[in-house]
Protein backbone atom coordinates (compact mmCIF):
# COMPACT_ATOMS: atom_id res chain seq x y z
CA UNK A 1 0.00 0.00 0.00
CA UNK A 2 1.13 3.55 -0.61
CA UNK A 3 2.68 5.92 1.92
CA UNK A 4 0.41 8.22 3.93
CA UNK A 5 0.09 11.57 2.22
CA UNK A 6 2.42 10.75 -0.66
CA UNK A 7 -0.13 9.00 -2.83
CA UNK A 8 -1.24 10.95 -5.86
CA UNK A 9 -4.86 12.05 -5.59
CA UNK A 10 -7.16 12.23 -8.56
CA UNK A 11 -6.54 15.00 -11.10
CA UNK A 12 -7.83 18.49 -10.22
CA UNK A 13 -11.54 19.01 -10.75
CA UNK A 14 -12.65 20.62 -13.98
CA UNK A 15 -15.73 22.66 -13.22
CA UNK A 16 -17.67 22.02 -16.38
CA UNK A 17 -21.06 21.12 -15.06
CA UNK A 18 -22.74 18.39 -13.02
CA UNK A 19 -22.18 14.66 -13.26
CA UNK A 20 -24.51 11.86 -12.18
CA UNK A 21 -25.30 12.02 -8.47
CA UNK A 22 -24.71 8.27 -8.21
CA UNK A 23 -20.97 8.67 -8.82
CA UNK A 24 -18.77 7.75 -5.85
CA UNK A 25 -17.44 10.57 -3.63
CA UNK A 26 -13.94 11.77 -4.38
CA UNK A 27 -11.23 9.93 -2.49
CA UNK A 28 -7.49 9.42 -2.67
CA UNK A 29 -6.74 7.36 -5.77
CA UNK A 30 -4.13 5.38 -3.86
CA UNK A 31 -3.09 5.41 -0.22
CA UNK A 32 -4.55 7.83 2.30
CA UNK A 33 -5.06 11.54 2.81
CA UNK A 34 -2.66 13.63 4.86
CA UNK A 35 -4.62 16.83 5.40
CA UNK A 36 -3.14 20.01 6.80
CA UNK A 37 -4.71 23.41 7.39
CA UNK A 38 -2.99 26.41 5.83
CA UNK A 39 -3.28 29.76 7.63
CA UNK A 40 -4.61 32.74 5.68
CA UNK A 41 -3.50 34.85 8.64
CA UNK A 42 -0.53 35.39 10.95
CA UNK A 43 -0.76 34.10 14.52
CA UNK A 44 2.80 33.51 15.70
CA UNK A 45 3.34 30.28 13.78
CA UNK A 46 5.17 30.14 10.45
CA UNK A 47 3.57 31.99 7.53
CA UNK A 48 4.14 30.66 4.03
CA UNK A 49 2.75 30.68 0.51
CA UNK A 50 0.94 27.59 -0.75
CA UNK A 51 4.00 26.86 -2.89
CA UNK A 52 6.01 26.07 0.28
CA UNK A 53 3.59 23.49 1.67
CA UNK A 54 5.52 20.18 1.72
CA UNK A 55 4.47 17.59 -0.83
CA UNK A 56 3.67 15.24 2.08
CA UNK A 57 0.35 17.07 2.41
CA UNK A 58 -1.87 15.81 -0.39
CA UNK A 59 -4.89 17.71 0.97
CA UNK A 60 -4.51 21.39 1.89
CA UNK A 61 -7.41 23.03 3.74
CA UNK A 62 -7.29 26.82 3.40
CA UNK A 63 -8.41 28.49 6.62
CA UNK A 64 -10.87 30.20 6.42
CA UNK A 65 -13.74 31.55 4.32
CA UNK A 66 -15.71 34.46 5.75
CA UNK A 67 -19.32 35.58 5.69
CA UNK A 68 -20.61 37.19 2.51
CA UNK A 69 -23.21 39.94 2.42
CA UNK A 70 -25.91 37.48 1.33
CA UNK A 71 -27.13 35.33 4.27
CA UNK A 72 -25.51 31.90 4.10
CA UNK A 73 -23.00 33.04 1.50
CA UNK A 74 -19.24 32.87 1.93
CA UNK A 75 -16.33 34.97 0.71
CA UNK A 76 -12.55 34.67 0.54
CA UNK A 77 -9.51 36.72 -0.35
CA UNK A 78 -5.86 36.34 0.53
CA UNK A 79 -4.73 38.22 3.66
CA UNK A 80 -1.93 39.88 1.74
CA UNK A 81 -0.99 42.28 4.54
CA UNK A 82 -0.46 39.46 7.05
CA UNK A 83 1.32 37.20 4.57
CA UNK A 84 4.11 39.50 3.41
CA UNK A 85 2.36 40.83 0.32
CA UNK A 86 1.18 37.44 -1.00
CA UNK A 87 -1.37 38.30 -3.67
CA UNK A 88 -4.57 36.66 -4.87
CA UNK A 89 -2.92 35.91 -8.21
CA UNK A 90 0.14 34.33 -6.60
CA UNK A 91 -2.18 32.23 -4.46
CA UNK A 92 -4.15 31.10 -7.52
CA UNK A 93 -0.96 30.21 -9.37
CA UNK A 94 0.33 28.23 -6.39
CA UNK A 95 -2.97 26.36 -6.00
CA UNK A 96 -2.81 25.36 -9.68
CA UNK A 97 0.80 24.23 -9.28
CA UNK A 98 0.15 21.92 -6.32
CA UNK A 99 -2.92 20.53 -8.07
CA UNK A 100 -0.74 19.74 -11.08
CA UNK A 101 1.22 17.48 -8.69
CA UNK A 102 -2.00 15.58 -7.94
CA UNK A 103 -2.76 17.30 -4.63
CA UNK A 104 -6.08 18.82 -3.55
CA UNK A 105 -6.89 22.24 -2.10
CA UNK A 106 -10.19 22.87 -0.31
CA UNK A 107 -11.65 26.01 1.26
CA UNK A 108 -12.48 25.60 4.95
CA UNK A 109 -15.65 27.21 6.30
CA UNK A 110 -15.87 28.42 9.89
CA UNK A 111 -13.13 27.59 12.35
CA UNK A 112 -12.95 28.75 15.95
CA UNK A 113 -13.92 32.33 15.16
CA UNK A 114 -16.05 31.89 12.05
CA UNK A 115 -19.85 31.96 11.94
CA UNK A 116 -21.61 30.82 8.77
CA UNK A 117 -25.32 30.15 9.24
CA UNK A 118 -27.27 28.04 6.76
CA UNK A 119 -30.73 27.71 8.27
CA UNK A 120 -33.16 27.75 5.33
CA UNK A 121 -33.31 26.98 1.62
CA UNK A 122 -32.46 30.53 0.55
CA UNK A 123 -29.29 30.49 2.67
CA UNK A 124 -28.43 27.02 1.37
CA UNK A 125 -28.68 28.34 -2.19
CA UNK A 126 -26.49 31.34 -1.33
CA UNK A 127 -23.91 29.04 0.24
CA UNK A 128 -23.77 26.77 -2.81
CA UNK A 129 -23.69 29.66 -5.30
CA UNK A 130 -20.92 31.55 -3.47
CA UNK A 131 -18.86 28.41 -2.80
CA UNK A 132 -19.05 27.43 -6.47
CA UNK A 133 -18.03 30.93 -7.52
CA UNK A 134 -14.97 30.77 -5.24
CA UNK A 135 -14.07 27.34 -6.58
CA UNK A 136 -14.08 28.76 -10.08
CA UNK A 137 -12.20 31.92 -9.11
CA UNK A 138 -9.43 30.37 -7.02
CA UNK A 139 -9.43 26.77 -8.26
CA UNK A 140 -10.52 25.10 -5.01
CA UNK A 141 -11.35 21.40 -5.32
CA UNK A 142 -14.08 21.60 -2.73
CA UNK A 143 -15.22 22.61 0.73
CA UNK A 144 -14.24 21.73 4.29
CA UNK A 145 -17.06 22.12 6.84
CA UNK A 146 -15.52 23.30 10.13
CA UNK A 147 -18.53 24.95 11.77
CA UNK A 148 -17.91 25.09 15.51
CA UNK A 149 -20.82 27.30 16.61
CA UNK A 150 -23.81 25.26 15.55
CA UNK A 151 -25.13 23.92 12.29
CA UNK A 152 -28.44 22.88 10.74
CA UNK A 153 -27.91 19.43 9.24
CA UNK A 154 -30.95 19.61 6.96
CA UNK A 155 -30.01 22.83 5.21
CA UNK A 156 -26.26 22.19 5.17
CA UNK A 157 -27.01 18.94 3.38
CA UNK A 158 -29.19 20.89 0.94
CA UNK A 159 -26.34 23.35 0.37
CA UNK A 160 -23.72 20.65 -0.19
CA UNK A 161 -25.92 18.66 -2.55
CA UNK A 162 -26.63 21.81 -4.53
CA UNK A 163 -22.90 22.51 -4.72
CA UNK A 164 -22.28 18.94 -5.83
CA UNK A 165 -24.87 19.35 -8.60
CA UNK A 166 -22.97 22.40 -9.84
CA UNK A 167 -19.42 21.08 -9.48
CA UNK A 168 -19.85 17.41 -10.35
CA UNK A 169 -18.60 14.20 -8.78
CA UNK A 170 -14.98 15.38 -8.46
CA UNK A 171 -16.12 17.73 -5.68
CA UNK A 172 -14.21 17.19 -2.42
CA UNK A 173 -16.34 17.50 0.72
CA UNK A 174 -14.53 17.20 4.04
CA UNK A 175 -15.67 17.84 7.60
CA UNK A 176 -13.79 18.68 10.81
CA UNK A 177 -16.23 18.16 13.68
CA UNK A 178 -15.32 18.51 17.32
CA UNK A 179 -15.52 15.37 19.43
CA UNK A 180 -18.74 16.51 21.11
CA UNK A 181 -20.44 16.61 17.70
CA UNK A 182 -20.60 12.81 17.44
CA UNK A 183 -21.61 12.01 21.00
CA UNK A 184 -25.26 11.43 20.07
CA UNK A 185 -27.22 10.57 16.89
CA UNK A 186 -29.38 13.65 17.47
CA UNK A 187 -26.44 16.01 16.91
CA UNK A 188 -26.29 17.83 13.60
CA UNK A 189 -22.77 16.84 12.55
CA UNK A 190 -23.61 13.18 13.20
CA UNK A 191 -26.76 13.49 11.11
CA UNK A 192 -25.02 15.37 8.31
CA UNK A 193 -22.24 12.77 8.02
CA UNK A 194 -24.77 9.98 8.02
CA UNK A 195 -26.98 11.65 5.41
CA UNK A 196 -24.28 12.68 2.91
CA UNK A 197 -22.20 9.52 3.02
CA UNK A 198 -22.73 9.08 -0.72
CA UNK A 199 -20.92 12.37 -1.52
CA UNK A 200 -18.62 12.75 1.51
CA UNK A 201 -14.85 12.44 1.06
CA UNK A 202 -13.61 12.31 4.67
CA UNK A 203 -14.44 13.35 8.24
CA UNK A 204 -11.35 14.55 10.13
CA UNK A 205 -12.47 14.61 13.74
CA UNK A 206 -10.67 17.14 15.95
CA UNK A 207 -9.35 14.92 18.73
CA UNK A 208 -8.23 17.86 20.87
CA UNK A 209 -9.53 20.77 22.96
CA UNK A 210 -12.23 18.48 24.29
CA UNK A 211 -11.40 16.91 27.66
CA UNK A 212 -13.01 13.50 28.21
CA UNK A 213 -15.57 11.91 25.87
CA UNK A 214 -17.51 8.68 25.49
CA UNK A 215 -16.30 6.06 23.05
CA UNK A 216 -18.52 3.73 21.04
CA UNK A 217 -18.39 1.29 23.97
CA UNK A 218 -19.90 3.99 26.24
CA UNK A 219 -16.72 4.15 28.30
CA UNK A 220 -15.08 7.49 29.14
CA UNK A 221 -11.72 8.27 27.54
CA UNK A 222 -9.32 11.17 28.08
CA UNK A 223 -7.78 13.23 25.29
CA UNK A 224 -4.09 12.69 24.60
CA UNK A 225 -4.38 8.88 24.48
CA UNK A 226 -4.58 6.23 21.76
CA UNK A 227 -7.94 5.11 23.18
CA UNK A 228 -9.34 8.62 22.73
CA UNK A 229 -8.74 8.27 19.00
CA UNK A 230 -9.79 4.69 18.45
CA UNK A 231 -12.88 4.51 20.66
CA UNK A 232 -14.35 7.65 19.08
CA UNK A 233 -13.37 6.85 15.49
CA UNK A 234 -15.37 3.69 16.13
CA UNK A 235 -18.51 5.86 16.48
CA UNK A 236 -18.15 7.12 12.92
CA UNK A 237 -17.30 3.70 11.57
CA UNK A 238 -20.28 2.10 13.26
CA UNK A 239 -22.75 4.75 12.08
CA UNK A 240 -22.02 3.59 8.53
CA UNK A 241 -19.14 5.66 7.17
CA UNK A 242 -16.63 3.71 5.13
CA UNK A 243 -13.16 3.38 6.71
CA UNK A 244 -11.69 5.61 3.98
CA UNK A 245 -14.12 8.35 5.08
CA UNK A 246 -12.67 8.51 8.61
CA UNK A 247 -9.56 10.55 9.45
CA UNK A 248 -7.72 11.28 12.71
CA UNK A 249 -7.23 15.00 13.41
CA UNK A 250 -4.48 16.11 15.81
CA UNK A 251 -2.60 19.31 16.67
CA UNK A 252 0.86 19.47 15.10
CA UNK A 253 2.49 20.81 18.27
CA UNK A 254 1.43 21.45 21.88
CA UNK A 255 1.22 25.16 21.01
CA UNK A 256 -1.32 24.50 18.26
CA UNK A 257 -4.15 23.61 20.67
CA UNK A 258 -5.28 24.16 24.23
CA UNK A 259 -5.08 20.43 24.98
CA UNK A 260 -5.06 17.01 23.40
CA UNK A 261 -1.65 17.01 21.70
CA UNK A 262 -0.35 13.49 21.05
CA UNK A 263 3.05 12.35 19.77
CA UNK A 264 3.24 10.90 16.27
CA UNK A 265 3.67 7.41 17.68
CA UNK A 266 0.15 7.52 19.12
CA UNK A 267 -1.31 8.36 15.71
CA UNK A 268 0.45 5.33 14.22
CA UNK A 269 -0.72 3.08 17.06
CA UNK A 270 -4.31 4.27 16.56
CA UNK A 271 -4.11 3.52 12.83
CA UNK A 272 -2.70 0.07 13.62
CA UNK A 273 -5.50 -0.58 16.10
CA UNK A 274 -8.35 0.52 13.83
CA UNK A 275 -6.97 -1.07 10.68
CA UNK A 276 -5.46 -4.29 12.02
CA UNK A 277 -6.56 -4.67 15.65
CA UNK A 278 -3.06 -4.37 17.09
CA UNK A 279 -1.06 -1.82 19.11
CA UNK A 280 -4.33 -0.87 20.82
CA UNK A 281 -4.72 0.59 24.27
CA UNK A 282 -7.53 -0.64 26.51
CA UNK A 283 -10.07 -0.30 23.67
CA UNK A 284 -9.92 -2.79 20.81
CA UNK A 285 -12.53 -2.82 18.02
CA UNK A 286 -14.59 -5.99 17.64
CA UNK A 287 -13.00 -6.49 14.22
CA UNK A 288 -10.36 -4.54 12.27
CA UNK A 289 -11.81 -2.01 9.83
CA UNK A 290 -9.09 -2.05 7.19
CA UNK A 291 -7.37 1.07 5.78
CA UNK A 292 -8.53 4.30 7.44
CA UNK A 293 -8.87 7.50 5.38
CA UNK A 294 -5.78 9.16 6.83
CA UNK A 295 -4.77 11.87 9.25
CA UNK A 296 -5.24 15.62 9.60
CA UNK A 297 -3.35 18.27 11.52
CA UNK A 298 -3.93 21.77 12.75
CA UNK A 299 -1.86 22.93 11.09
CA UNK A 300 0.76 22.95 8.34
CA UNK A 301 1.98 26.29 9.73
CA UNK A 302 2.37 24.93 13.24
CA UNK A 303 4.01 21.78 11.88
CA UNK A 304 6.58 24.02 10.17
CA UNK A 305 7.57 25.52 13.54
CA UNK A 306 8.63 22.04 14.68
CA UNK A 307 10.48 20.86 11.58
CA UNK A 308 7.41 18.97 10.28
CA UNK A 309 7.57 16.48 13.12
CA UNK A 310 3.93 15.57 12.46
CA UNK A 311 4.07 15.03 8.70
CA UNK A 312 7.51 13.49 8.30
CA UNK A 313 7.14 10.39 10.53
CA UNK A 314 3.75 9.56 9.03
CA UNK A 315 4.82 9.92 5.43
CA UNK A 316 8.01 7.94 6.06
CA UNK A 317 6.05 4.87 7.17
CA UNK A 318 4.52 2.32 4.82
CA UNK A 319 0.88 1.52 5.63
CA UNK A 320 -0.90 -1.81 5.83
CA UNK A 321 1.45 -4.79 6.05
CA UNK A 322 4.40 -2.46 5.55
CA UNK A 323 3.70 -0.68 8.83
CA UNK A 324 4.43 -3.76 10.94
CA UNK A 325 7.44 -2.15 12.59
CA UNK A 326 6.02 1.38 12.63
CA UNK A 327 6.47 2.00 16.33
CA UNK A 328 10.07 0.76 16.22
CA UNK A 329 10.69 2.89 13.16
CA UNK A 330 9.39 5.96 14.95
CA UNK A 331 11.59 5.21 17.94
CA UNK A 332 14.61 4.96 15.67
CA UNK A 333 13.82 8.48 14.41
CA UNK A 334 13.64 9.79 17.97
CA UNK A 335 9.87 10.26 17.73
CA UNK A 336 7.71 9.22 20.68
Amino acid sequence: MSTLGLAAAAAPAVLDGPEPASAAPAAAAEGQWLTGYWHNFANGSTTMPISEVPSAYNMIAVAFAGNAASPGGITFDVASGELGGYTDQQFKNDVAAVQAEGRKVVLSIGGQNGHVDVTNSAEAANFADSAYALMNEYGFDGIDVDLEHGMNAQYMEEALRSLRAKAGSDLIITMAPQTIDFQAPSYDYYQLAQNIGDILTIVNMQYYNSGTMLGCDQQVYSQGTVDFLTAQACIQLELGLRPDQVGLGLPATPDAAGGGYQPAGNVVRALDCLEEGRNCGSFTPDAPYGPIGGAMTWSINWDATNGYAFADPLTALELGSGRGNAVAALASKGVE
